[in-house]
């Protein structure tokens, strides 16, 4: 008999859906599936017949599955499934996936250049490098992906496999998903996704009664009238309708000579079958196993100890057994279908079904099994000391089962440090948790309070904030046991830092000043560093008028001492956030703290604090002197190092300065990709912070609707933290809509508004107009004079050049009113060479400006407003236009009409006030012909034409028509 049908019986529907998923993908309207039941209700089978037909219709087909070590392996199914593009060739070039090829190295070992784990990259972008591979290795074909028994699944892996599940429906790939009907996060996630519609659910039910008969006919070989009605009422009744338990029975019976072919070729029970359930699948395997021999069948038990995979060097050497007999137990297993080569990795094996490996264990003891666990794992200790990569975890598991909570519990703890270094922060949470439980009677304090600092250190990377009360009393605990003092307040640290990240700053401030006191006043550098860094940024998050002082100076003497301590990590911390707080006053100074940051996160191999440091710096750099170069090169280096979420947060930046610059078609397509990214990879600050920037955009056009809309949409999607993107929704947003309207009250209101909102939550965004345009406006109004301009010129924000050209508009303005003209002509250029950079800022400076010039007699008003409704006519501004215009006629100066054929004149000469008709006139003197020549081609009269010509020479300044000619032929050949 055959061991399997070759026809899936009774899933019909379940094959049907699976093929219009497939189809679907092809014309690249990718989806997933979760095939979810018992063990050994057949989802493998139709995970295999979704590979055959994929293959048969040119799919990309890939293939991973959870190990035995179930989540101590992060990413372990997906790793197996891209290492077999490697294999098969398939693998697209890595530079086809642009910035996402470095984060492929945390999967993708070819292409880990030993940087990939310094990115801090979260499991959205790594799900997002993932999509990106997948839709090309399917790109005009489709790809499908099978992931099977994702019950034991890794947290990181759920999470990449999540986002996939939200971003399939425009790409060609196809998810096929194994998982047990017992409760775990993948059947809750397939649970959810089915809800949400992201995926479908195929609940696998038992075959009925007609269905198992079908099922072992086909095993039989025989058509399905020819199985006895007795055997398949048996087989229905003992396996409860699960496939592969009526394929053991079916197998076991044919072994042991209880089925007979009659010669008409119907099958013929003999003595009735004698098997229970699940008591049948137990007596079935071990039968076979004893048929091995009692050396052979030991040695099967040993390795399902180890898992459903095993290693067979660990068997070996666990076993003391030669080669040879090794090897024929294999065989011997082989043929006996119990178990089989896992194919992705050389030396090891997996039992054929889980239940083969369950019904061997059936028949230990606990103390066997116990006994069994720590021969396995003594030998894996000895073939692979230091217990590199999964081996870790294996013997953690295998000395937990041995009874060994402390050789576990500390195994447990190394493989937690490890994925934290490796950055899967989810499996390290999950693995220290039971190191902390397995360790609680550890008599070790001291050892014990690392594994919790680790814990804390990892539940407050992943933001997982509850449980502080329960950390406390483990802490006190300890403290009675006799644990050091200066343990005691690093742990007090640890949790101020997670209840500093969950904003409960009391309860944080509470553990700061519990470390201190426990530290007293004879504590050395090592342990004041990390208490003095994190109350420094404690003191940034108050709103006292002092907090910036405290947080200074407590920074400082973090920094100091972290330094003589040997403390990188909270060096470049205490540093990067001196730099932060240097803008205030000093801007040299803060470039000089984050190059001094980046120094020490390179000294000491830091990558991803280094980037970070480089992009704090040239962001203080585009500040002060409006230079964009060297956050194009920290892009690159977030680039080269797969720091996705840093890249386009550098993006963000560049399409703010596309913005200031005018630069709108560019500024509009960084933020637009920023948006989808992050959108997409469901980074809800980062979207807030670039949906504010698009508002920007918008309103630096004059859109109000489209501004008004956006901020709308930040303030839905902001929620609580709105307060954050306020002061520049208003001051770089709104104001601006505002002025660009011509309603000075509606600016002057939203910028006081923005200032509000900066004073209630002080933000260190310091181009909101703070410290420039609000003096600007405040000197136009009246309400400022020179004390105002001296508090905000001391400041450093000021001397920032975006603010620098409002400043020194500001400071031209009250030297004309007090009669300094040449001062305030001076001031005035100098405002022009800040504001070079920014054509808006720049223009409307000069329509801004232009007025109280003129009243108090100094500078070239009339000029200014030439270019400024120049500029704003053709940005299509058309308020700040007419105004222009209509200042100009006040001031008597010529006024270009603008109508038909007015944008024909070129810009320079529309700024000396030469009108559509004198332009035409203009061109015309190109030939050198006379006044009546002129009035017969443009249908006028000599007269107007020797108007025209007098009043060309005028704003020329041409000395006769001769030379006015001349100057024509120029202009026209330029």
């Amino acid at each position: 008999m055959q061991t399997r049908s070759p026809k899936v019986v009774g899933r019909d529907g379940e094959i049907d859906g699976l093929h219009r998923l497939l189809t679907s993908t092809r014309s690249g309207r990718g989806g997933a599936i979760f095939l979810v039941g018992e063990p050994g209700i057949g989802k493998s089978r139709l995970a295999a017949v979704a590979t055959a037909q994929a293959q048969d219709d040119g799919l990309a087909t890939l293939r991973g599955r959870v190990g035995a070590l179930g989540a101590s392996v992060a990413f372990r199914p997906l790793t197996e499934a891209l290492l077999s593009l490697i294999r098969r060739g398939e693998m697209p070039a890595p530079e086809s996936l642009g910035p996402y090829q470095q984060v492929l190295g945390r999967l993708v070992p070819d292409w880990d250049d030993g940087r990939s784990h310094d990115t801090a990259t979260s499991a959205v972008v790594l799900g997002e490098a993932v999509l990106r591979l997948l839709a090309l290795v399917g790109a005009d074909r489709g790809c499908l992906l099978v992931l099977e028994d994702l019950h034991g699944s890794d947290p990181e892996t759920l999470a990449v496999l999540e986002y996939l599940l939200d971003n399939l429906e425009d790409q060609p790939i196809a998810l096929v998903i194994t998982v047990r009907s017992e409760s775990s996060a993948a059947l809750e996630l397939a649970r959810l996704s089915a809800q949400r519609g992201t995926a479908g659910l195929i609940d696998l039910q038992p075959l009925n009664h007609a269905q198992v008969g079908e099922l072992a006919a086909g095993c039989l070989e025989v058509p399905t009238n020819s199985v006895p009605p007795t055997l398949v009422d048996r087989l229905w009744q003992d396996s409860a309708g699960i496939p592969f338990i009526v394929e053991e029975l079916l197998q076991e019976a044919s072994r042991t000579g209880q089925l007979m072919s009659k010669e008409d070729g119907s099958v013929q029970v003999v003595d009735g079958l004698h098997t229970n359930v699940p008591a049948a699948v137990v007596r079935s395997i071990s039968s076979r196993t004893n048929q091995l021999g009692p050396e052979s069948r030991d040695l099967l038990v040993l390795a399902a100890v180890i898992g459903h995979r095993f290693p067979l060097s660990v068997v070996r050497k666990a076993t003391g057994t030669d080669e040879r007999l090794l090897l024929a137990t294999l065989r011997a297993g082989l043929t006996a279908q119990l178990v089989g080569p896992d194919e992705p990795v050389p030396d090891w094996y997996a039992f054929r079904h889980p239940l083969t490996a369950d019904a061997l264990l059936a028949g230990l003891t606990p103390p066997e099994r116990a006994t069994l666990a720590r021969r396995c794992a003594d030998a894996i200790e000895e073939l692979h000391p230091g217990l590199p990569g999964e081996w870790c975890p294996m013997v953690a598991e295998l000395a937990e089962t041995g009874g060994d909570h402390t050789r576990a519990g500390r195994l447990f703890a190394e493989s937690g440090r490890r994925s934290f270094d490796e950055g899967s922060m989810a499996s390290a949470v999950s693995l220290l948790r039971r190191a902390n439980g397995l360790l609680s009677g550890e008599p070790d304090t001291a050892y014990r309070a690392e594994v919790l600092g680790s814990l804390l250190i990892c539940l407050s990377e992943t933001g997982q904030f509850e449980g502080s009360a329960e950390h406390l009393q483990t802490i006190e605990e300890m403290a009675d046991r006799g644990l050091d003092s200066r343990k005691v307040a690093a742990l007090h640290v640890q949790l101020a830092n997670l209840e500093h990240m969950a904003g409960r700053w009391s309860a944080a401030l509470t553990h700061v000043a519990t470390a201190r006191s426990l530290l007293g006043v004879d504590a050395g550098d090592a342990d004041l560093a990390p208490v003095d860094a994190i109350a420094a940024h404690l003191e940034l998050a108050r709103s006292s008028p002092g907090r910036l002082r405290a947080a200074t100076e407590l920074a400082t003497r973090a920094a100091a001492a972290a330094e003589r301590a040997k403390l990188p990590a909270v060096a470049c911390d205490s540093l990067q956030l001196l730099g932060i707080l240097a803008r205030e006053h000093d801007l040299d100074q803060s470039i000089d703290y984050f190059h001094r940051a980046r120094l020490v996160a390179e000294e000491h191999q830091m990558t991803f604090l280094r980037v970070c440091s480089h992009i704090y710096q040239a962001g203080t750099i585009c500040l002060a002197t409006g230079s964009i170069t060297e956050l194009e090169r920290a892009r690159q280096q977030a680039l080269r190092i797969g720091a996705i979420p840093l890249m386009y947060e550098v993006d963000g930046i560049l399409g703010q300065q596309a913005i200031l610059r005018s630069e709108y078609g560019r500024a509009a397509t960084l933020i637009d990709e920023c948006l989808e990214v992050t959108r997409r990879l469901r980074l809800g600050r980062s979207t807030s912070y670039f949906l504010a920037t698009k508002a920007i955009l918008e309103a630096h056009q004059g859109r109000r609707a489209a501004m008004e809309q956006t901020l709308a949409e930040v303030a839905r999607l902001a929620g609580e933290r709105a307060s954050y993107e306020l002061p520049y929704s208003y001051g770089l947003a709104r104001t601006f809509c505002a002025l660009l309207e011509e309603n000075r009250e509606l600016a002057d209101s939203d910028l006081a508004q923005a200032l509000a909102f900066d004073a209630q939550n002080p933000t260190t965004f310091h181009t909101s107009g703070k410290h420039g345009l609000a003096l600007l406006l405040g000197v136009l109004s009246g309400r400022n004079g020179w004390a105002h301009f001296e508090a905000i010129v001391t400041t450093a924000a000021a001397g920032m050049r975006w603010n620098r050209q409002f400043v020194q508009m500001a400071h031209a303005i009250l030297l004309g009113r007090d009669g300094q003209h040449d001062a305030a002509n001076a001031k005035m250029t100098e405002a022009m060479e800040s504001a070079s950079l920014y054509p808006m800022a720049r223009h409307l400076g000069m329509r801004l400006v232009a007025e109280p010039a003129h009243a108090d007699g100094w500078g070239d008003p009339i000029a200014w407003l030439r270019q400024a409704e120049d500029y704003f006519h053709n940005a299509e501004i058309p308020a700040v236009a007419g105004v222009c215009r209509s200042l100009l006629r006040q001031l008597g100066a010529t006024v270009s009409q603008r109508r038909t054929g007015s944008d024909q004149v070129p810009a320079h000469l529309r700024q000396l006030g030469i009108t559509t008709r004198e332009y035409e006139v203009c061109r015309l003197l190109v030939d050198r012909i006379g006044n009546k020549s002129i009035a017969s081609r443009l249908h006028i009269s000599p007269r107007t034409v020797e108007k025209h010509v007098a009043s060309l020479m005028t704003k020329t300044q041409q000395p006769d028509r001769e030379a006015l000619s001349s100057f024509a032929r120029t202009v026209l050949q330029d």
